[in-house]
């Protein structure tokens, strides 16, 4: 197997593992990351396969994301993780804790519920496979063609920031958008019914954000009898970055009675 990218932040203290959501990066949590080095964690921020610094395989779903962790805690030596995923990185989260529960101390599974979820980033994704950087050669060039795609400035801000220099012409696109693009049905994918965890865990909502619904909440007791949930008001699905002190002040609290 091969061993994901990671950052590395802290020297000491309980391993806290970070998963980015879906065409998401590491970098994303940086600035969190430095303060829980700060409230004596040692994190890990992770980049998943196909995204960031990691590799990129045709292969792709939550089986072999959660074995790519498993491997990573093996590699490092990890035992016992406290563990932070965002909506695709939640499930992520959620399939490692009910299929490697050895490896797990506790979990937060920011705005995802373990349900199915129908494809909607398809717009999103036609608009990334269609940068052709033989003719986009500079970061505005790009936002300016990614905007017939995606409205949104602060999404296309998110999304750009996956460019990089391959060299000093060229631009390229950390993520394999080549099996991202038809990755929504794997992205959507639920829990088998029967997958259970009995470790402590917190569920993050966003108020704002629909991902989480009332209806899901027995859902997300049947799979996870030890789950919290709390909501971050005036935040949606980014909660993390729309609402980060508050995002940051509830997590730590509950972080910190787990260790």
């Amino acid at each position: 197997m091969k061993l994901l990218h990671s950052t590395i932040l802290g020297e000491t203290g309980p391993d806290l593992l970070i998963l980015h959501g879906f065409l998401g990066m590491s970098d994303n949590w940086k600035t969190h990351a430095k303060n829980w080095v700060a409230s004596g964690f040692r994190v890990h921020l992770i980049d998943q396969r196909n995204h960031g610094r990691s590799f990129w395989s045709a292969d792709f779903s939550y089986e072999v994301m959660a074995a790519d962790l498993a491997y990573y805690c093996e590699a490092k030596k990890l035992e016992k993780v406290l563990l932070l995923g965002h909506s695709m990185g939640g499930k992520t989260v959620m399939f490692f804790a009910t299929h490697y529960p050895e490896f797990v101390s506790a979990f937060i599974v920011a705005d995802i519920a373990p349900k199915s979820y129908p494809p909607h980033h398809q717009k999103i994704l036609e608009g990334l496979s269609r940068l052709d950087f033989n003719t986009i050669q500079s970061r505005g060039a790009a936002d300016t063609f990614l905007a017939q795609f995606v409205k949104e400035p602060g999404v296309r801000l998110f999304l750009l920031k996956n460019l990089f220099w391959k060299n000093k012409e060229t631009l390229g696109l950390r993520l394999n958008i080549a099996i991202l693009k038809n990755a929504s049905e794997a992205i959507g994918a639920n829990l088998a019914a029967t997958a259970l965890s009995t470790q402590s865990c917190l569920f993050v909502k966003g108020e704002l954000s629909d991902y989480i619904g009332a209806a899901d909440l027995p859902l997300i007791q049947h799979y996870f009898p030890k789950a919290t949930l709390i909501t971050i008001p005036k935040a949606g699905h980014w909660l993390h970055a729309e609402q980060p002190v508050l995002f940051f002040e509830q997590v730590t609290q509950w972080l910190l009675k787990q260790i």
